[in-house]
């Protein structure tokens, strides 16, 4: 592989640290959002967002992901119905009651309808192999983590672009991967709810842990 010349960002410590400040501030702010307005979102906001998302890390630079985005009003709804009854499955038929008794707090239901209201659903996939054009098969290394680092890439630049999301991750997603004819070799990973909110909504009451919690520094 050739190799080109790279100019990074200039670093410049002072506006480093205003800039990581700001950065702090506004994700603090961000909070998964179960309401939304009938709002829609210009699909370039989506597109750059899914841009984003793709410029991530990846194992050997595999780039193992895709990233659907939904906005037919038919095939959302088709979506809410699949869901909701997965999630008849879920919470009543074949509950998992340690997990819903862990989640008693965020009053979870099995109804849906952000997936159907919310302007733009955004399913995510990934594959463990790619084949090449010569028919070779390549190994995706860390697929599952290398798109975990891109759909966190994608949320931010969503909450960057003032766009609310909720991570939705239903029991069993293969549905999904059928309904919109994705190749099989494809994993379904993550659902990211994308919307406006409205002004005002209610929200759990949850803290996030401390710097101190989440952290150990060795100088």
């Amino acid at each position: 592989m050739s190799l080109q010349k790279y100019t990074k960002n200039t670093y410049q410590e002072q506006q480093a640290i205003e800039t990581s400040q700001k950065l702090l501030s506004l994700y603090r702010k961000r909070r998964s959002t179960r309401f939304f307005t009938d709002q829609k979102i210009d699909q370039k906001i989506i597109n750059n967002a899914i841009a984003t998302a793709g410029s991530a890390p990846s194992g050997a630079n595999r780039q193992p992901w895709l990233f659907c985005s939904v906005s037919c009003p038919q095939l959302k709804k088709q979506i809410r119905q699949l869901s909701e009854a997965e999630e008849e499955n879920f919470y009543v038929k074949k509950p998992n009651k340690q997990w819903v008794k862990d989640l008693e707090f965020l009053h979870p239901k099995k109804e849906k309808p952000y997936l159907e209201y919310a302007s733009h659903l955004i399913l995510v996939f990934y594959k463990n192999q790619t084949i090449t054009d010569e028919q070779e098969i390549q190994k995706n290394y860390y697929a599952k983590e290398s798109t975990g680092i891109a759909t966190g890439m994608l949320i931010s630049a969503l909450h960057l672009s003032g766009v609310s999301t909720l991570t939705y991750t239903p029991r069993r997603m293969k549905f999904i991967q059928e309904l919109l004819e994705i190749d099989k070799s494809y994993i379904p990973f993550m659902l990211v709810v994308a919307g406006i909110a409205p002004e005002e909504f209610d929200v759990p009451m949850i803290k996030k842990k401390d710097l101190e919690q989440i952290s150990k520094h060795y100088h």
